[in-house]
């Protein structure tokens, strides 16, 4: 925990005050977080426990406060989240290695099959948008607690699908209810985190995310080898299982820092019983409407559009590698298994740079600034890794299409996923940074941003490629992720302008 320390405050005309700092205020005016800042001879402000930040937003003086959870509480929780945030896309990717059995156990082509793993990633990203939604009116717990239950429910399903109708079926209720730490991850690392922790913290969130769609092929594809498919989908029915009883161990996180009055009621009754942190009950479809308000925000829209152009291609090629690798290089299934070590060093490098460069790129930008942090600073390392993930699509269309050793295509696939896993978390701190108020929200739009990109790709791919051959296609995607870009730059350049232009998320109140 961030044990908290009262420093000296004086306002000044750029510095908020002068008890409290007003987030959302921050949010549009810049973040000001260095100590320095604030002169020693007024009220006082809450500072870490190194005296080098202000706590943003300040913590109330309740011990009930999530801000004001012990470490450890904190990261327990964050941990399931982000365990979670993995398991959607470890049973997406185990779909992935099922298909060729499937296939012949039900005599389809792959083809067909193929259409779960498309309709289990569009319903992914839909998830999203129904979590923040009940999260916003039930909470936290009660919403991820539910949503874990009926995706246990939906991967024994998977596993005792006895025809593709079925198991089609099962496929798409599972992406609607298993993205419930994916779609919301957000609310989690807001309702707990300060200011300055949260690029650390969203980049493990993420790593798990992105690490997913390649860990569940590599274990799936050893499985798979050996024994049924459907021992696959009881891992994942298991891995689930697991899931639900950590959620067990977590507590409500949604507090009214207004309205610290209120009674949160007993462990048991924060799990099973809705809206213990407010005295009047808010509107249900006011709540479905949140995130249709997040996306009416111009920097959103653009962020969506900015990381559809990128990621859709990270998917599009990690969902048909397999086919490539045994079409052209004669890999068995034990073999393409081995392959998805490549990703995992590739997200495992991405995490790891980003743990410090996220950091380090704020710390500069506050030193050449006077102290200020704006949202838009969060973006810069987003140039860099774009780049990389331009030059492996280029490499690997090459790679391809000449025949060269398979051992260059692992190379430059695991630097495609050293540029999306800094991306994605840069992306999320960026929104967070900009609209504190709707994080559940944001981060929901990312979510389905990722996962209809990949349900776009996995579905034009192999006819793209077939059709025009894999240099012009991967190229033609390389060019695509360069001009996003200039995305990037509209809100370097005009993003803080837009936000003040528009103002911030204002949700309806009962």
């Amino acid at each position: 925990m961030e044990t908290s320390q009262s420093i000296p405050f004086e306002k000044q005309p750029e510095v908020q005050g002068p008890s409290t700092i007003e987030e959302e205020t921050e949010a549009l005016e810049g973040y000001v977080v260095d100590t320095s800042r604030y002169a020693d001879n007024a009220a006082s402000l809450k500072t870490s426990s190194d005296g080098r930040y202000v706590l943003i937003p300040q913590p109330s003086d309740s011990s009930h406060d999530p801000l004001n959870w012990t470490d450890s509480k904190k990261r327990r929780i964050i941990a399931t989240v982000a365990y979670i945030s993995m398991l959607a896309d470890y049973t997406g990717g185990t779909a992935i290695m099922t298909v060729l059995p499937q296939a012949v156990e039900w005599k389809l082509p792959q083809q067909t099959v193929q259409k779960a793993v498309v309709g289990n990633l569009f319903s992914i990203g839909a998830c999203g948008f129904f979590v923040v939604a009940f999260a916003s009116y039930f909470g936290r717990w009660p919403v991820i607690f539910a949503f874990q239950c009926i995706m246990v429910g939906t991967c024994v399903w998977c596993a005792t699908a006895t025809s593709f109708s079925s198991y089609l079926g099962s496929r798409i209720i599972n992406g609607l209810f298993c993205s419930a730490g994916q779609g919301g991850g957000l609310m989690w690392v807001k309702d707990m985190f300060f200011f300055h922790e949260h690029p650390q913290v969203i980049n493990y969130v993420e790593f798990s995310i992105v690490l997913s769609p390649y860990l569940g092929p590599l274990i799936t594809s050893f499985i798979v080898y050996g024994v049924s498919w459907r021992w696959a989908f009881w891992v994942c029915t298991i891995l689930s299982g697991v899931g639900l009883i950590l959620v067990l161990f977590m507590d409500e996180t949604l507090f009214n820092r207004k309205d610290i009055a209120v009674r949160r009621g007993s462990c048991l009754s924060r799990l099973i019983r809705a809206r213990t942190t407010r005295r009047q009950p808010k509107s249900f479809t006011r709540c479905m409407m949140r995130p249709v308000v997040a996306i009416t925000k111009v920097p959103v829209l653009v962020i969506m559009i900015y990381y559809f152009l990128n990621s859709a291609w990270v998917v599009g090629v990690n969902t048909t590698i397999g086919i490539w690798l045994s079409d052209i290089y004669g890999f068995s299934t034990k073999a393409i298994g081995y392959f998805y070590f490549f990703g995992i060093v590739g997200v495992m490098i991405g995490w790891f740079s980003g743990h410090f460069l996220h950091d380090a790129v704020g710390r500069y930008y506050i030193k050449r600034h006077a102290g200020r942090l704006d949202p838009e600073a969060r973006l810069i390392i987003a140039y860099p890794a774009t780049m990389i993930a331009c030059i492996s699509l280029i490499v690997l269309g090459f790679a391809f299409e000449k025949r060269w050793h398979y051992m260059v295509i692992a190379v430059f696939t695991s630097t495609q996923c050293i540029g999306v896993m800094i991306v994605t978390t840069a992306i999320n701190a960026y929104l967070l940074d900009c609209y504190p108020e709707g994080s559940g929200e944001v981060g929901a739009w990312v979510a389905a941003s990722r996962n209809w990109a990949g349900f776009m790709a996995t579905y034009i791919q192999l006819e793209w490629v077939q059709s025009v051959g894999a240099a012009r296609a991967l190229g033609i995607q390389a060019a695509i992720t360069v001009a996003s870009l200039f995305l990037m730059m509209v809100l370097q350049v005009y993003g803080k302008r837009l936000r003040q232009w528009q103002g911030r998320m204002v949700f309806s109140k009962p």
